[in-house]
């Protein structure tokens, strides 16, 4: 273990966010997938959602079933298997002869998927120092959004081949390999660590972490013992007063960050482009430059995350996203003109770049801050099964709406959910910016007429 706390914290976060990656490939990829799964399969539009949904059932069931086992077995080994279960469900479905068989390997897939959602931002936020949470935190969406890209241009590679969904839905087993062999030396949480009376490890890890800053280890070390020895929370306790504020914006921001359709545009990108006038070939190229621009945005929000509060790039980035899909809503309406394609093209990326720098990260970052320790697993596994529960839904009905509303009117109902999220960004979240976990547990704590550690004079 000592070894393994001496690496490169750069390595430990790249590798750590590297679940995102495979997250973002695997939920990506369909988006050119199905252009050609639907016509070799000859699938109706409900059979073609559930092919982009399966992944999303099974997230449901690997953020449920998974998510909270790592509160008792620990990330990193959590990690480690969801990793083999990225890669067995990339190769099932890339050998898949028919649609069920299709359907059950997403499912599994989709299980690494809701595993990793839930994984990853704990294990970052706990490993990360307060100064750096949102941007160490965030590296998981720029992690899903290069992801995402890769999907998007191995998709415009094997267009041209007959059997090119295969190897577009096969090619995942190669990131999950390297998930594998990096996830075997990266270390473990230093706060599952003491929480399992590893004392002396987790000092070692928060050593390296803090670049052998020994003051702040031992504050950082105590906040989390007096945090540690509180019992590990049940269900009970999720929905008790206490840490309700904390559901509260778990639940909140999951369903949110979905009903405004952001997955539906990831998802069926290319589909929306060929139904406003671009070709196959065309719309999987726009695919591509809508990917590199939403990767650079992420990385802009990354390098931000801990400089603008997190409530504001929320209301900011909801405001933005409305207006975009009002004009891609307005512009789809007249879809026959290049001049309507262009503008749906351009509105549509704008709203992909408002996402991916503010409501892609900060919704993940969040959930894995707000909750206490004794509960921070099985808090963020509950968001993260509402999250998916919620993306499977708008993305399970999606084509169906798109053909009974059309592109034009079906994105202003979205647009208009984009405006009510700013309401409930308003009035129920609070901010987590530049506090410790310890200090936001004790705040909940506190509002609750619980004794409030006193993390200040610890200092």
């Amino acid at each position: 273990m000592k070894n393994k706390s001496k690496i490169s914290t750069g390595f430990i976060y790249s590798f750590g966010a590297l679940g995102g990656l495979l997250f973002g490939y695997d939920t990506g990829v369909i988006s050119g997938a199905i252009l050609f799964i639907e016509k070799q399969m000859s699938l109706d539009a409900w059979a073609e959602g559930w092919v982009v949904s399966a992944v999303l059932l099974g997230a449901v069931l690997g953020a449920a079933l998974i998510g909270p086992s790592s509160d008792k077995f620990g990330r990193r080994k959590l990690l480690l298997l969801s990793a083999i279960i990225f890669l067995v469900g990339a190769l099932g479905s890339a050998f898949s002869p028919e649609f069920w068989t299709l359907i059950i390997s997403r499912i599994i897939l989709g299980m690494a998927v809701g595993a990793a959602s839930a994984l990853i931002p704990t294990y970052l936020s706990e490993l990360a120092p307060a100064d750096k949470r949102g941007t160490v935190s965030s590296l998981f969406q720029l992690m899903v959004m290069s992801g995402i890209l890769l999907a998007y241009i191995t998709n415009y590679s094997f267009s041209g081949f007959y059997t090119g969904w295969r190897w577009m839905l096969g090619f995942a087993a190669i990131p999950a390999v390297i998930l594998f062999l990096g996830g075997l030396i990266l270390p473990e949480s230093p706060r599952f660590l003491v929480k399992i009376g590893k004392t002396t490890e987790a000092r070692s890890v928060l050593d390296n972490m803090n670049k052998n800053n020994t003051q702040a280890v031992e504050i950082e070390l105590k906040q989390i013992q007096e945090q540690a020895a509180i019992k590990s929370g049940r269900y009970k306790e999720l929905f008790s007063k206490t840490i309700r504020p904390s559901l509260v914006i778990g639940i909140g921001l999951a369903i949110f960050q979905q009903i405004m359709g952001c997955n539906t545009v990831l998802y069926y990108a290319p589909t929306i482009l060929t139904k406003v006038g671009f070709g196959v070939s065309a719309a999987l190229l726009a695919h591509i430059g809508i990917g590199i621009f939403n990767v650079i945005v992420t990385a802009i929000a990354v390098s931000i995350m801990d400089k603008i509060d997190r409530k504001k790039m929320l209301i900011y980035g909801a405001m933005g996203m409305g207006i975009s899909l009002f004009v891609m809503s307005f512009a789809m309406k007249y879809s026959g003109s290049s001049a309507a394609a262009v503008i749906a093209l351009v509105a549509l990326t704008i709203y992909i770049a408002f996402f991916s720098a503010t409501w892609g990260p900060v919704m993940w970052v969040m959930i894995g801050e707000v909750f206490p320790l004794n509960i921070r697993g099985l808090g963020n596994s509950f968001s993260s099964v509402i999250n998916w529960a919620a993306n499977l839904a708008v993305s399970l009905t999606f084509p169906s709406l798109l053909d009974f509303f059309g592109t034009g009117s079906l994105f202003i109902g979205y647009g208009a959910l984009c405006f009510l999220s700013i309401w409930f960004v308003h009035s129920k979240v609070f901010e987590t910016r530049n506090r410790s976990l310890e200090e936001i547990e004790a705040t909940l704590r506190s509002k609750a007429g619980e004794p409030e550690p006193d993390f200040e004079n610890a200092q």
